[in-house]
């Protein structure tokens, strides 16, 4: 399907997002959208979605204009959309949620539904259990589902919306193999990002949003440089955090920790934390990176073994406690977890204990959103916010004084200088003697950015080393097991 966009523009209230947008994405080919956080890609793309509706501008498919006024009416003219978060039903399972959508009827749908599951699943190699509740997957299942749901709906045109953000790096490699056989088979394909790396190792085209304007297009082969200058204007530096050298006291102490969760869940985890440390934690989805960061924060229960917080026994104590020790934990999922839909962002900071009324609120957010480099307003409700701003707005509810920073791939969805900054926030932490833990599914960001790895695997750490001892080749080894 040829996709073409003509002078769309977007406003929210006197915020101008999309300013006369023209773009073609032709079929059979993988267009990158690129641009900074709250660049207008997302905004321009749920428009063709009909997650909202454009103020101005045409759009036509295959030649013929169309009026998209919802995603319902959009899946119609064969154009669907895998957004940041999931939106799918938690509670259902997986077969369940690929079925949302279909006009079968009831017995003959699931028939032919599960023969097209299997089909699908096995062509692209998706990890997916058909009864498994979607609670339970990764958000690289999650994805996989969604798109699997897509083409099951019959989508010419598909839409991703940042899908390599927070995913591992083999679910990464299966998603860019499924993409190109589609791409082959003549759908088009629009590949929203703020990665270099993946727009250059995945995409035909790329058009360049700076601004809420098209700041140039190129086609492949890509020049780095000239993409960061249609995006920033500039080039930015890449010159690593460099964390506290000298660790201090024990903050937290962890002995044959066992508790629930994910796939494996945790199982006799033993290590110390100690002042000044940043560690990043290594491994693929669902490894146990994630209940070890729930465990340690007081999210999650432990079902055996002895958790210290400084000299306190911290084993029947829950989340609020191990805050008002000086614990702060961010989690990845943001909407889910992270957020209050409806809440506004001054809301936020009332809620996180950072003010007491709305009118002081305000002004707490002001000052964070100048400070972070938010794209929004005190009164933005947070589902208005792009991903990688509330990924920002996130990071900026932490406590001003932590004692141990417990963040869920704190980076995802951020550009490179967003990223840079958010580094050097975290890096104020530790310099004050805080103790900084972070998981990511990217081992160059762990390697540049931690002094200490930890690797997980099927729930339990089997390797804690010095990051000047290792290598990104050797994590990924050691993701898979190998040591």
């Amino acid at each position: 399907m040829k996709v073409e966009l003509n002078s769309v523009t977007k406003h929210f209230g006197t915020t101008c997002a999309n300013d006369n947008i023209t773009l073609t994405v032709e079929p059979g080919t993988i267009h990158g959208i690129l641009g900074e956080n709250g660049a207008g890609k997302s905004t321009l793309m749920k428009i063709l979605s009909g997650y909202c509706r454009k103020t101005s501008g045409t759009i036509a498919l295959d030649g013929s204009v169309v009026d998209i006024e919802s995603p319902a009416g959009s899946l119609q003219k064969g154009v669907g959309m895998l957004y940041q978060d999931p939106m799918d039903f938690p509670s259902l399972s997986v077969f369940d949620n690929f079925m949302v959508g279909q006009k079968s009827r009831l017995s003959q749908g699931k028939i032919k539904g599960r023969r097209a599951f299997n089909e699908i699943t096995s062509v692209f190699d998706f990890d997916l259990d058909p009864e498994e509740p979607v609670f339970a997957l990764t958000p690289g299942q999650r994805q996989q589902l969604e798109l699997a749901r897509l083409l099951h709906l019959g989508m010419k045109t598909l839409i991703l919306d940042e899908p390599t953000t927070g995913i591992s790096e083999q679910q990464k490699e299966t998603l860019f193999s499924a993409l190109k056989r589609l791409a082959l088979e003549g759908k088009s394909i629009l590949f929203v990002s703020h990665k270099l790396s993946d727009i250059k190792a995945l995409c035909d085209k790329v058009s360049v949003l700076r601004g809420g304007k098209i700041a140039g297009e190129a086609t492949t082969p890509f020049s780095e440089n000239e993409l960061l200058l249609m995006m920033f204007g500039d080039i930015p530096s890449s010159v690593p955090v460099v964390s506290a050298s000298d660790p201090g006291n024990v903050l937290l102490s962890l002995k044959n920790i066992s508790a629930g969760g994910g796939r494996k869940g945790l199982i006799n985890c033993t290590l110390t934390i100690r002042e000044r440390e940043i560690i990043g934690l290594a491994g693929l989805e669902g490894s146990g990176q994630g209940v070890f960061l729930r465990t340690a924060s007081g999210v999650t229960k432990i079902m055996k073994g002895t958790i210290v917080l400084g000299e306190k026994r911290m084993n029947t104590e829950n989340y609020h406690a191990f805050n008002r020790a000086g614990v702060a934990f961010l989690p990845g999922n943001r909407l889910e977890e992270g957020s209050i839909s409806g809440l506004s962002v001054a809301e936020h900071f009332i809620l996180s204990g950072a003010s007491a009324t709305i009118s002081e609120s305000r002004k707490v957010a002001s000052r964070k959103i100048e400070r972070y480099r938010i794209k929004g307003a005190p009164d933005t409700h947070v589902e208005s916010l792009s991903g990688g701003n509330l990924q920002k707005l996130l990071i900026s509810l932490l406590p001003e004084k932590p004692r141990l920073l417990l963040l869920e791939n704190p980076t995802r969805g951020l550009d490179i200088k967003s990223a840079r900054r958010i580094w050097r926030e975290l890096q104020t932490y530790n310099e004050s003697g805080a103790a900084v833990v972070f998981s990511s599914p990217d081992l160059d960001e762990i390697i540049s950015e931690s002094d200490r790895v930890l690797v997980f695997f099927n729930g339990r750490i089997i390797r804690d080393v010095k990051t000047e001892r290792t290598t990104a080749n050797e994590l990924g080894r050691n993701i898979a097991g190998v040591l």
